[in-house]
């Protein structure tokens, strides 16, 4: 038995928490936020993203946002050293979805448009094509953040119920 077996419930029930709130507040993005920033004129829309993606590097988002991969690092060691255990499945299938789907996507795709967003001049002549293309292209990752992340909250809660043993 692995050092985290006695914990592995718990740890699974705090990754299908803290995934699903991820998932949650990027569905929100997807189906509301940037909806309602499109609509703006591209100046205002800009600088309205500009902000949002300052303040929400704060401790609360982050705590979540990375609390769930280190617990999905931690599942998914548990799962390859106990491929056998009930439930071992889903939570290499969770902490694949998260950390590859989720997080991964976040880090290498959304954030460097971010970037580039940070840095653009809102009032600048290209600014309304810049605005169109990178709600276009954020949108499109975000959607897959958010299918990947509502799937790891479904299997960790699967792995979750493995592991109480209510699943024979």
């Amino acid at each position: 038995m692995s050092i985290l077996g006695p914990y592995m419930l718990s740890l699974a029930v705090l990754a299908a928490l803290g995934s699903g709130l991820v998932a949650g507040l990027l569905l929100a993005f997807s189906t509301a936020v940037m909806k309602a920033l499109a609509r703006l004129p591209p100046d205002q829309g800009m600088k309205a993203m500009q902000h949002i993606n300052v303040l929400i590097l704060n401790p609360v988002f982050l705590g979540i946002f990375l609390g769930t991969a280190l617990l999905s690092m931690a599942l998914a060691l548990s799962g390859l050293l106990r491929w056998q255990a009930p439930g071992s499945i889903w939570m290499l299938v969770g902490a694949a979805c998260y950390l590859i789907g989720t997080f991964g996507v976040t880090i290498t795709v959304n954030v460097p448009l971010n970037d580039r967003l940070a840095s653009a001049d809102v009032a600048a002549a290209e600014s309304r094509l810049f605005w169109s293309a990178y709600v276009e292209r954020w949108l499109r990752w975000n959607h897959l953040r958010t299918l990947m992340g509502a799937v790891a909250t479904t299997s960790f809660t699967l792995a979750a119920t493995y592991l109480r043993g209510a699943v024979p």
